[in-house]
């Protein structure tokens, strides 16, 4: 598949850059005069301006040569939201967008580090380790941060899963952020992300988080997630400006249409 590439960082943009979401609202008049407003989901349309500047000639390459594998605007790819989650639902576990096994149990309503009840108990009350994740049809090989704020009744193990990687982390009784940066296979077109609890293991957990790069940045909350698959490059042209020896700038404008 077609995917947005990340620059040699790990990074997908540089700052600054523009996110505008617009959004329809239908409104009809019934035969009394009242008006009824619906939501129209269908005709979100999401823009990207991305600014980059001092890119290297082997990232000015991977962009011209992504650019014209999509043939400028005719082919759709997906893309990664630098801006956003990558997880759906991510404060809601108990959605269909989360795999569960057997013997992991979660409730809601507990007390987060936002002040507010957002978080989720899991427990595991089987004989081995168990998990909950999420797999997103995003590149494995792609370089991400997977992160959420966690604690424990009792100091315990718990293991952040990054596709095929692993990395194990002590919880305390406070609250504290963990997480793992990694890429795997390269040849993968989704990867998943969860927690692990060893058997007999319990903790609560808040913000999970998946971002297309190498640092954790601000929890978002999600619904949609931030994985767009259909987008498109908004022009034909795209236009490089060299300044510099190995250093070049460029403006990229991206579009995703819920309706395309």
């Amino acid at each position: 598949m077609l995917v947005y590439p990340q620059l040699a960082t790990g990074a997908l943009i540089q700052f600054p850059v523009r996110k505008r979401r617009r959004l329809r609202t239908i409104v009809n008049t019934s035969l009394d005069g009242r008006p009824i407003k619906l939501a129209d989901p269908g005709a979100e349309i999401t823009e990207w301006q991305l600014a980059y500047a001092g890119l290297t000639d082997d990232e000015v390459a991977a962009l011209q040569q992504f650019f014209a594998a999509t043939e400028g605007t005719l082919n759709s790819f997906t893309f990664l939201d630098p801006t956003a989650n990558l997880f759906a639902w991510s404060g809601k576990l108990d959605h269909a967008a989360w795999a569960k096994e057997p013997f992991i149990s979660i409730a809601g309503g507990i007390a987060d580090p936002a002040g507010g009840t957002n978080a989720w108990r899991l427990a595991d009350s089987g004989g081995g380790a168990q998990n909950i994740s999420q797999t997103l049809a995003a590149p494995a090989g792609y370089v991400y941060c997977f992160s959420v704020f966690a604690r424990s009744p009792q100091p315990t193990a718990a293991t952040l899963l990054h596709g095929a990687n692993r990395a194990d982390r002590t919880l305390g009784t406070d609250w504290s952020r963990i997480a793992m940066t990694a890429s795997g296979d390269a040849s993968a077109e989704s990867i998943a992300f969860g927690v692990e609890l060893p058997a007999g293991g319990s903790a609560d957990v808040f913000g999970l988080q998946v971002e297309p790069q190498a640092g954790a940045s601000v929890y978002k909350a999600t619904t949609t997630g931030g994985v767009h698959e259909n987008a498109r490059f908004r022009d034909d042209v795209l236009s490089i400006t060299t300044t510099g020896v190995n250093r070049h700038s460029a403006t990229v404008n991206i579009i995703h249409a819920n309706h395309l």
